[in-house]
């Protein structure tokens, strides 16, 4: 313990140092017993600190900042049920595979097991969420295992980590002098991302795209998480090969490049016959690389961190590694003996032309100006006044089922990482931890949130948190009066003692979701018609303060369930 007469510090400002130390920008959360000081002592460390309403909104925001900085993303619980709070932005983590730290404050050592104040088990609580997971039970183990839980975030498969902050730690004490030993003795100058890469049979994968006849090149978030953009363009220019990006692949090549698969994608995935899959595994959102979906004879080479991933896949070739490096490998592996399919290559023409059809016949559909709205009025609407912003493009957050569901297929990406949704786990109320994320991330870029009604309503609250930090978002919400709009049940289903009551999808009528802007200080919009849509799009977007603009949407516009209406 520390001596009386020399300055001393607590473990509140220690945990601050240490993330200042570790280079630790950013920190989500709610304050309360016992992090309070923690998220004060980090703010005069010079780490910001954006406080939100709900830990949930706050660990979701931490897991986007870290897919989109490569940096590991920090939230910060109380203890109890605030940590239970928290478990959404782990497990989010996990789903994704996106670097994330929750920081949690527990009782106080001495009296667990006796019901003290917001007790739990935290560290049982958090195990089927983390990778890695510490307790610090003495002030001098603070700078370790700061350290330690921000290099397991991005080490390997990136994922949550989590640290235990005992109340009893926080209050305790020791020199500057210690501190800083503490501190110097615990810095990492070098975290490394990824462990021994095994030697990779690059040559066999570039044999096997020079002899596809249908090759196709996937990629998705884990591409993106590695930058691996430039590689990744190369490739697909020099070989000629058509790809499809998964929703948040979108952007690492433009959509709107010649080579793109997206308008034809069940022809791309249901003939090709290799299939070259960068950063996106084979799990629900590509059909888990089975036919009927995919050829039953597609040989895929799988370009994975883990290499559990590919062990679970059993492609015919795995690579173990970065994306980028792996790309690298690749592109110097075709330098020496170069090829390309060419534009009238049968694949290469099938794939166009398919795509080229489908466009057709989407464009049909969006140029009408339907009143009151469908999904793909307002939506093309949208589409164009971002496109018009240029670059930097704005990030885009989407959420909802209709709402997502269209807006994939109609809103474009052409710069990487510009685009947010509900990810592998297809979860909803992400959108506005997503949106402060993203405008903490990237500054110099406006963000645009696209949500269905149901899912802003998750988060809706942080539009404050929004307004507070003057955040340059526009929240566009859909508003159908309900989950998938409103009250869709045969008049057989409405029967029993509460057949009276408001059914279960639905909300209430036009709700005035731009007031709660205006509430708070923002600028709220309410739309009904394209003129109307255009005019606050244009305003908010040239204001860059906090907005939510309330489009009107027909109820019965959408469909239940989305496009995954075979699993409700």
């Amino acid at each position: 313990m520390a001596n009386a007469s020399e300055a001393q510090i607590d473990g509140s400002t220690l945990v601050a140092l240490s993330l200042a130390r570790a280079g630790v920008q950013v920190m989500f959360g709610v304050v309360g017993i016992p992090v309070t000081s923690v998220a004060t002592r980090a703010v005069a460390s010079g780490v910001r600190f954006i406080a939100f309403h709900n830990e949930q909104s706050a660990g979701y925001a931490a897991t986007a900042y870290g897919y989109l900085t490569g940096r590991p993303g920090v939230f910060l619980t109380v203890s109890g049920p605030g940590c239970v709070h928290g478990l959404a932005g782990l497990a989010n983590a996990g789903a994704n595979t996106w670097p994330a730290v929750m920081i949690s404050g527990s009782c106080d050592q001495a009296d667990a097991g006796r019901g003290d104040f917001q007790e739990l088990d935290q560290m049982e609580a958090v195990k089927p969420f983390v990778k890695f997971s510490a307790k610090a039970m003495n002030i001098s183990q603070i700078p370790r295992m700061v350290f330690e839980v921000l290099s397991h975030a991005v080490a390997g498969r990136p994922g949550g980590c989590y640290l235990d902050l005992p109340s009893d730690v926080l209050h305790q004490t020791i020199t500057d002098f210690e501190a800083e030993k503490l501190l110097s003795g615990a810095e990492n100058p070098r975290i490394e991302k990824f462990g021994g890469e095994e030697p990779l049979d690059i040559e066999k994968a570039v044999s096997l795209l020079r002899t596809a006849e249908r090759p196709l090149v996937v990629f998705g978030k884990g591409a993106a998480f590695a930058r691996a953009e430039e590689p990744l363009r190369k490739l697909i220019e020099i070989t000629g090969i058509p790809f499809l990006p998964t929703p948040m692949g979108k952007g690492l090549v433009p959509d709107t490049h010649e080579l793109a698969a997206t308008a034809a994608r069940s022809l791309a995935i249901g003939r090709c016959d290799v299939a070259l899959v960068v950063g996106a595994r084979l799990n629900w959102l590509l059909h888990f690389g089975e036919s009927p979906k995919w050829s039953q004879d597609v040989k895929f080479i799988l370009v994975d961190v883990s290499k559990e991933e590919i062990e679970l896949r059993k492609p015919h070739l795995g690579l173990v590694g970065d994306a980028k490096k792996v790309l690298e490998q690749i592109n110097k592996e075709i330098k020496d003996q170069p090829f390309c399919l060419g534009k009238t290559h049968p694949w290469v023409e099938a794939i166009w032309k398919k795509g080229r059809e489908n466009v057709a016949k989407m464009e049909i559909q969006l140029a009408k100006d339907v009143v009151p709205f469908n999904f793909f009025t307002p939506m093309r609407i949208i589409r164009d006044a971002i496109l018009a912003q240029g670059s930097p493009a704005p990030i885009l957050v989407s959420e909802g089922a209709n709402t997502m569901d269209v807006g994939r297929s109609v809103l474009i990406q052409n710069e990487p990482r510009t685009r947010l949704d509900a990810g592998t786990w297809g979860t909803m109320g992400v959108g506005l931890g997503y949106c402060i994320a993203a405008a903490v991330a990237a500054p110099e870029r406006l963000v645009v949130a696209v949500e269905g009604d149901s899912g802003f309503g998750f988060s809706a609250m942080e539009v404050e948190t929004l307004v507070r930090y003057q955040l340059p978002v526009t929240v566009i919400v859909f508003n159908n009066g309900g989950v998938y709009g409103g009250d869709r049940r045969s008049p057989k289903e409405i029967t029993g003692p509460y057949k009276d009551d408001p059914a279960p999808t639905s909300f209430v009528p036009d709700s005035a979701y731009h007031t709660l802007a205006a509430a708070f200080g923002g600028k709220g919009y309410k739309v009904g018609t394209p003129e109307e849509l255009k005019s606050a799009l244009a305003e908010s977007f040239s204001a860059r303060k906090p907005a939510v603009i309330n489009v009107i949407i027909d109820p019965y516009a959408g469909s239940e369930s989305g496009r995954l209406q075979h699993k409700n």
